[in-house]
């Protein structure tokens, strides 16, 4: 590891966080729109969606350390990570816009193309978005600097996703106008595929590898495993962070139906004027102002935890958007206002959490690297992206198998046992996730203390 503590530039900070505004793009597109798509555009079942998305997703989860192992042997002018959001932008977004298409097919044959196109996608997201997680760590060894580079990751990534919430329904229907609703998803998706690719390009070329491994550093698969599996804070951030993915999957998928089906149209009062607003306004509205609220609480991470700590922040930050989920399953149809204020309470505890998890993926790296000698920082990140498909598959897969098992119908009036399965998943449900988070946290030892006694370790090396 370098002795000097790297202090990144503002454009350099800027140009890491359109790598996420690129990925976050299509992971909302994935995880608000994408099981609505398959169920009431594609015509797939939300059973079959559900099982497709847990086959899909445990297989590109296994992806992920094999990404990282790979790009931690990647040798390149560019580095080790950069390269891959140079190759890999193209392909990104080819195959976003063919996982949007709908060929007319059979049944079988429509399930059959969606595990296909959607498998292709979770393979180049991996082999672009594992690399991209694995820079920051190579950027600065600087702790402030990092959680500074995790929040702008995440500023990002919220931004990436509240351009999407905030255009996605108007694109589509404007597209379908003279058309039909699966041919406008199919243009809308066309045009995030093509800024996604000049980000990650302008990613590529504004950013820098600075950190090297230890020169004696060999590359054994076998110790690089061995050493990962005996490194308790990897686990245990891997449970934390699955759990918490868990809870916003959840959240995501439902929050479609969710509106379409339980909320419908509303008429509001604002100032004495009363306006009509459909439940499509009301769920975009409404995915705004969580993405919105979730870049307010990214903000507030960096002062939070240089007060608190990374730990205590992250669990009490996940125990709160537990508490206040619960709360909203008690929440009438009819109180709008209330229903928007408290998802701005939990968006704001949700957005805290993200950086930190990040940034203290890179202190484990520097944890490995001290207790082995060894670095393998890939490996370590990409276990962040594995997390994140691991939350997002059990999310995904549970958030279709339970509109199944309440007796949901695409398109129609739905049952009370329907409806009740919908609230279940967007709030308590969703908010056992959070719990279960908090709970992984307070197993976690890597406070300030320690890691700056590791970090001191590592430069007198």
């Amino acid at each position: 590891m370098s002795e000097i503590s790297h202090k990144l530039s503002f454009r350099e900070k800027v140009a890491y966080s359109f790598g996420d505004f690129a990925s976050s793009m299509f992971w909302k597109l994935f995880s608000m729109f994408l099981l609505f798509f398959y169920t009431d555009v594609f015509g797939i079942s939300a059973a079959a969606v559900g099982t497709m998305f847990l086959v899909t997703r445990v297989w590109d989860a296994l992806n992920d350390p094999i990404m990282g192992l790979v790009s931690d042997r990647t040798k390149s002018r560019w580095g080790k990570f950069r390269p891959y959001l140079l190759y890999v932008a193209i392909p990104f977004g080819i195959i976003g816009v063919l996982t949007f298409t709908t060929p007319d097919l059979s049944s079988d044959g429509k399930l059959i193309y969606a595990y296909i196109t959607y498998s292709l996608m979770m393979m180049v997201y991996t082999a672009v978005n594992v690399p991209y997680g694995s820079l920051m760590a190579v950027m600065t060894n600087d702790s402030v600097e990092r959680t500074s580079l995790a929040s702008w990751r995440f500023i990002g990534a919220f931004s990436g996703g509240l351009f999407v919430t905030a255009t996605a329904n108007a694109l589509v229907a404007y597209f379908s106008e003279t058309t039909n609703q699966a041919t406008g998803f199919q243009y809308t998706i066309a045009i995030y595929a093509t800024v996604a690719a000049i980000l990650f390009f302008l990613t590529f070329l504004w950013t820098r590898e600075r950190l090297a491994p230890p020169k004696d550093e060999s590359n054994s698969l076998k110790d690089d495993l061995k050493d990962l599996s005996k490194n308790t804070p990897w686990f245990i951030m891997l449970g934390a962070n699955i759990s918490i993915l868990i809870f916003n999957s959840l959240r995501d998928g439902s929050i479609l139906y969710y509106f379409k089906y339980y909320i419908k149209d509303q008429s509001l009062s604002f100032f004495g004027t009363k306006y009509e607003l459909t439940s499509t306004v009301l769920s975009s509205v409404y995915m705004s102002v969580w993405l919105a609220t979730n870049i307010v609480g990214v903000l507030l991470a960096k002062p939070i935890a240089a007060r608190l700590g990374k730990k205590t922040t992250f669990s009490y930050a996940a125990l709160l958007s537990a508490g206040l989920s619960f709360v909203f399953f008690l929440i009438p149809s009819d109180q709008i206002f209330l229903i928007f204020g408290l998802n701005v309470l939990i968006g704001i505890t949700a957005g805290v959490i993200l950086p930190l998890g990040w940034s203290m993926y890179a202190d484990i790296a520097d944890y490995s690297e001290w207790k082995t000698g060894r670095r393998a920082t890939g490996l370590v990140f990409s276990s962040s992206s594995m997390s994140q498909k691991f939350g997002w598959t059990i999310g995904g897969a549970i958030t279709g198998w339970l509109l199944a098992g309440f007796g949901f119908e695409p398109n129609v009036e739905q049952s009370q046992d329907a409806l009740l399965g919908i609230r279940l998943m967007i709030s308590v449900i969703a908010g056992l996730g959070a719990l279960a988070s908090f709970g992984f946290m307070r197993m976690y030892k890597l406070d300030e203390k320690f890691m700056a006694d590791v970090k001191n370790e590592l430069n007198e090396r």
